[in-house]
C-alpha cells in the first residue's frame, strides 16, 4: 500500500524526541508523501525545514484561525516570498474558521481567512481549509471572496450537500481518523459518496488517532487505517483507495 498523508503536523514538538525514527517507520509502512501544513510563521519555517531535509515532505504556509490574532505584515511577506520562490511550498494553509474554540475572535478569523484566500490566488496555490463548527460562514465566504480559489477541505466534517457544493467549487474532500470512529455515521455516508477523483486521506498527526490506537500519538503511518475504512465503506480494496488518493494528492499539490 502506497500512501499520501495530505495533512500531518510532523513538525509538532510531540515528535521532537523520535522524529527521524518515526519518519523511517512511516516510509517502511508505505507512506510516500507527507504534506506538513503551517499554523503560524514558526511552524511554516519548521515545516519548510523538514521539506528541505526530506524529499518526500512538502510544506504549506499560512496562519490557522486560532493564531490569526497574532499574524503580522512581516509574516505575510514571508508567506508570499516562500510561496513564490520555494519549490518545497505547495499550498497556503491551514486557513479557515474555528468557532469551536474561538481562540481568536470571529471578526479577526474572517479578516485573515479572506486575506489568505487572496494570497493563494495571487501565488496560484491550493488552500488547505480548517473548518470547525463554521460550515455556513466558510461556504458563504468561498462563494463571495473565494472565486478562483481551489484546494482541500481538510479533516472534513460537513454534510454530503456541502461536500457536493465544495467539489463543484474545485475542492477535494479529505478524511482523517474520525471517519474510522464507530459513531461517525454521517461522515461515513459522505465518505461513501465523494467522487474518487476528489478523495484524499490524512492523519492530522499528532491528533485524531484512529482506532485501534485511540489515546496514542498519531503519525502518518496511520493513514492506512483511513484508507482501509473508506475502502470497506465503498466495497473496494484498501490498496486501491491508497493508490487513488496518492495520485489525487500529487495532482492537487502539483507533484510530478
Amino acid at each position: 500500500m502506497e500512501l499520501f498523508d495530505t495533512h500531518a503536523h510532523i513538525n509538532d514538538n510531540r515528535f521532537d524526541n523520535d522524529r527521524e525514527a518515526m519518519l523511517e517507520d512511516c516510509l517502511a509502512q508505505g507512506v510516500r508523501y507527507i504534506m506538513c501544513p503551517a499554523v503560524d510563521r514558526g511552524t511554516a519555517e519548521s515545516g519548510i525545514a523538514l521539506a528541505e531535509k526530506y524529499d518526500y515532505v512538502y510544506a504549506a504556509v499560512g496562519v490557522h484561525p486560532h493564531e490569526s490574532k497574532d499574524v503580522t505584515e512581516k509574516d505575510y511577506e514571508y508567506f508570499k516570498e516562500q510561496a513564490l520562490n520555494n519549490d518545497r511550498v505547495r499550498a497556503i494553509g491551514e486557513i479557515g474558521l474555528d468557532y469551536f474554540y474561538d481562540f481568536s475572535d470571529r471578526e479577526t478569523q474572517m479578516r485573515e481567512f479572506k486575506r489568505q484566500l487572496a494570497l493563494a490566488r495571487e501565488v496560484d496555490l491550493p488552500i488547505i481549509i480548517h473548518d470547525r463548527d463554521a460550515h455556513g460562514d466558510i461556504m458563504d465566504t468561498l462563494r463571495t471572496d473565494g472565486k478562483g480559489n481551489y484546494g482541500i477541505f481538510h479533516c472534513y466534517s460537513g454534510s454530503w450537500e456541502m461536500a457536493k457544493e465544495a467539489i463543484k467549487m474545485g475542492f477535494y474532500i479529505s478524511f482523517a481518523g474520525p471517519v474510522v470512529f464507530p459513531k461517525s455515521t454521517k461522515l461515513k455516508e459522505v465518505a461513501k459518496q465523494v467522487p474518487l477523483d476528489r478523495l484524499l486521506i490524512e492523519t492530522d498527526s499528532p491528533y485524531l488517532t484512529p482506532p485501534p490506537f485511540r489515546g496514542r500519538r498519531n503519525d502518518p503511518s496511520k493513514t492506512q487505517f483511513v484508507a482501509q475504512e473508506i475502502a470497506s465503506l465503498r466495497g473496494m480494496e484498501a490498496d486501491e483507495i491508497a493508490a487513488i488518493t496518492l495520485e489525487n494528492g500529487k495532482r492537487i499539490f502539483n507533484i510530478k
